[in-house]
């Protein structure tokens, strides 16, 4: 199964780049992920339900019918990591080709993303910006790939 994340934006820091590396050298031979950066920054005169719209066309513009949507809201439902571990797997195991994982901006997502996902989750009741969002998500993927496989390294 391949797994996409797109996220609105671009990540800058170079700490959040070389974190993702990390686990993404990690991860090459196990499972195909692919980070998509869309860079539909909105002007500063935009209002948000304006930006959430537009970010919302990229998003969507960029899933296939037949990928499984999970998208990453504040509001979503949290799981522990052994609960996000069984989530994927259950997705790898249910004959889905990918899995795509959504990151919005500021403003969270518009309407029609949320009619789109399949599944919202939560990484925390605590607010993040979409850059450290990513890396959360690829280190609890591979954190969820090791319990799978009975790598240590979770504990």
């Amino acid at each position: 199964m391949k797994i996409t994340i797109l996220n609105v934006g671009k990540v800058r820091q170079s700490f959040v780049k070389e974190g993702e590396a990390e686990y993404l050298k990690r991860l090459k031979s196990a499972l195909p992920i692919e980070l998509v950066e869309l860079g539909c920054e909105a002007p500063d005169s935009m209002g948000p339900e304006a930006v959430k719209e537009r970010e919302a066309g990229e998003l969507l513009k960029k899933l296939a019918a037949y990928d499984f949507v999970v998208a990453l809201d504040e509001r979503g439902e949290q799981l522990s990591s052994e609960q996000f571990r069984f989530f994927l797997e259950k997705r790898m195991t249910s004959g889905k080709r990918s899995i795509a994982f959504v990151i919005g901006g500021a403003f969270g997502f518009s309407e029609k993303v949320r009619q789109r996902a399949d599944a919202v989750l939560s990484l925390s009741a605590l607010t993040f910006p979409h850059q450290v969002t990513r890396l959360l998500l690829v280190e609890q993927i591979y954190r969820a790939h090791t319990m799978m496989k009975g790598i240590a390294y979770h504990k």
